[in-house]
């Protein structure tokens, strides 16, 4: 194994510690930035507010999508430095950078043509469609600027640098908090440019993000360096980076394309529901960060004991990680099932709003057990390079629990059915999920002979 494969070495327990730890600060401070977002966009009114929930499932989508693509190249780079191959890994490293490039170009050219479409296919109403277009028209036309960012920390996160990862999630983050209030509201004798002000400051936020992961990178020992991208195999690398980050970034964009259909069922309820089912999952987001941070580190540490061959490792990392989303899940529902109102009360002074919001998190928080086992396990098979499994009980959670439970019973039990949907699927995608990664580490990896480490 490569001397670089530093997980491969040492206590499982402290390197979950050591990786999620940082990782959480860089989680957080990503989803900060939606709960701010929020708030600034709340002071325009309740219009802007419903318009930003329709937003809010569709970037949440195209985000999962460059999550899967920094799996991708997090997985090849795992397990080409687990089986002790430096140069096929920066390889890799560089192809991965510029592969997310260009998906990025070419999801923000589907976007932008497709917008009106798409929101009047989810249900929004015409006096939103033109709030939503002045978000989601920049927004579209950043999305290669936020998928390189996610392709170079997928670098850092396979050489299992967690910490260099977060600091680029924070410097995003911080750009993002400082220019909300002057480009969304206005500050210092600017006016601001209401709902597009946003879109603005995330596309900044991800600009200044990629000049700090480039720097980082320089001080790690995989490099940016075009020479090592001529040197690629483009099809075998192309191949190899798909196989994960295809099925990955489908399974991660699975459940917000769940959640645009659930707000889609909503808008029947009433534009206080969608505002307050909005607002809420974007407090509902930055309250699951340890499990997402988990759900993100997990990959390096299973990956390259998976790639040296050392499963009994990668067991027991995924043992310890699945009673962390246990313990937290519930602890964290008993907090929001008793604060519900009081955090609606900062988002908006809608009566109506706030008792959505309130209704949403006391039947939503106890399923969020069942969503880090879901998560985490995802990373795990993604490591593994079974992301296809992962693709699948994604969407049999989604497909076959979440949507069918919402549809039948909304007519029934109004906006209640909606949130319970997302419960009963979060238990039940938990379950399955534990059950299959269970099963396919319970095997080791393949033999070393049958490994491909020509590309």
């Amino acid at each position: 194994m490569s001397e670089m494969a530093k997980l491969t070495r040492g206590t499982i327990r402290g390197h979950l510690v050591s990786q999620t730890l940082p990782m959480i600060f860089g989680v957080a401070a990503i989803m900060s930035v939606g709960l701010i977002d929020a708030y600034f966009i709340g002071q325009l009114g309740a219009q802007e507010l419903a318009a930003v929930s329709f937003i809010f499932p569709i970037t949440i989508a195209l985000s999962s999508l460059g999550v899967g693509v920094m799996v991708g190249i997090n997985s090849v780079i795992a397990r080409a430095l687990g089986e002790g191959d430096e140069k096929r890994a920066e390889r890799r490293a560089n192809f991965g950078a510029v592969f997310a490039l260009a998906t990025g170009i070419l999801l923000g050219l589907v976007l932008y043509l497709l917008l009106d479409p798409l929101f009047r296919l989810m249900q929004a109403s015409e006096e939103l469609l033109p709030l939503i277009g002045e978000y989601m028209r920049p927004y579209a036309l950043g999305l290669p600027v936020m998928l390189l960012q996610m392709g170079l920390n997928g670098v850092l996160r396979g050489q299992g640098e967690a910490r260099k990862t977060s600091f680029v999630s924070i410097t995003y983050s911080v750009a993002n908090w400082a220019l909300d209030p002057i480009l969304i509201t206005g500050a210092f004798g600017f006016g601001g440019f209401g709902v597009a002000g946003a879109a603005y400051a995330t596309i900044a936020g991800f600009f200044i993000a990629i000049l700090m992961a480039l720097w980082l990178i320089k001080g790690a020992r995989l490099q940016i360096n075009p020479t090592a991208i001529r040197e690629c195999d483009l099809g075998a690398s192309s191949k190899a980076i798909l196989s994960v980050a295809g099925p990955a970034a489908f399974s991660n964009a699975i459940n917000p394309i769940g959640l645009s259909v659930l707000t889609a069922l909503l808008a029947s309820q009433g534009q206080a529901a969608v505002a307050g089912f909005g607002a809420a999952g974007r407090l509902q987001s930055f309250a699951v960060v340890p499990l997402l941070a988990l759900s993100g580190s997990i990959g390096a540490i299973v990956g390259q004991n998976w790639g040296a061959r050392q499963a009994d490792r990668s067991r027991r990392a995924m043992w310890w990680s699945g009673l962390f989303c246990i313990g937290y899940g519930l602890a964290i529902a008993l907090v929001l099932y008793f604060t519900g109102d009081w955090f609606a009360d900062i988002f908006t002074d809608d009566p109506a709003v706030i008792e959505e919001f309130s209704r949403y998190l006391k039947i939503s928080v106890w399923g969020y057990a069942g969503f880090g086992l879901l998560i985490v396990a995802n990373g795990a098979l993604n490591a593994v390079d079974k992301a296809g499994y992962a693709l699948a009980q994604s969407a049999a959670r989604v497909f076959l629990v979440m949507l069918p439970f919402g549809w039948i019973l909304r007519a029934q039990w109004g906006s209640s059915a909606i949130y319970a949907a997302e419960l009963v699927a979060n238990l039940a995608g938990g379950a399955l999920a534990a059950f299959i990664v269970w099963r396919v580490l319970r095997d080791g990896p393949q033999d070393r002979a049958s490994i491909q480490t020509n590309t």
